[in-house]
């Protein structure tokens, strides 16, 4: 992989300041209460330099979603990096989804997509972006899976499954079904359970059937 150049990692650094000044405006104070300029000065840059990364305000807090991990998310991508590097060349593809699903879909991402998605339902035009964000994660899963399968399935397998599990994590995201997230607080309702619990629950049934 090449070498970033000095300018490209200050462009991305920038992209990375202005998505997650503008996530931290929505939530404090909605989308409707704040304006392009309000993100730029807090985030100590030109309305020039934001037009240079995004095109609105809704893509930019879409955006921060898929921002910078915090140091916590890093060491569990490392942790279960390895545990996808000592899975066996012809795995099984379910095994190989849920060990990258637990590499990406850190306590910090599980949060953000949360809070987005509730957003969404109060800002109707964020949901367009909610969307691109979904399916760029929904698209990465999609890769890594066609790369373990490789040609020993037929053709669309990889996002037949794909789909099943964002469709589950999205009932998750959206409120409909009660799951904990990592970090937060237990919650009160007797049918809660942990993120965890509700991972195993549905490979179980993407293994053993429904």
């Amino acid at each position: 992989m090449a070498k970033q150049s000095l300018r490209d990692l200050k462009k991305e650094e920038t992209w990375h300041v202005l998505a997650r000044t503008s996530f931290e405006l929505a939530l404090e104070k909605g989308l409707d209460g704040f304006t392009i300029e309000d993100v730029v000065q807090r985030a100590h840059y030109s309305r020039r330099t934001f037009a240079n990364h995004f095109s609105c305000k809704e893509e930019a807090v879409a955006m921060a979603v898929v921002s910078l991990s915090s140091a916590e998310g890093d060491q569990q991508r490392e942790e279960v990096l390895r545990e996808v590097d000592s899975l066996p060349a012809e795995g099984s593809p379910l095994e190989a989804l849920e060990q990258w699903l637990r590499m990406n879909f850190t306590a910090n991402l599980l949060r953000k997509l949360r809070e987005l998605v509730v957003l969404s339902k109060s800002y109707p035009t964020l949901e367009p972006y909610v969307l691109n964000v979904l399916h760029r994660l929904q698209a990465a899963a999609q890769i890594e899976l066609q790369r373990v399968c490789g040609d020993r399935y037929v053709q669309g397998y990889p996002h037949l499954l794909v789909g099943a599990v964002f469709g589950a994590v999205l009932s998750v995201l959206e409120g409909e079904v009660q799951v904990q997230l990592p970090g937060e607080e237990p919650r009160e309702e007797p049918d809660a359970m942990t993120f965890d619990e509700f991972l195993k629950m549905t490979f179980g049934y993407l293994k053993n059937g429904f």
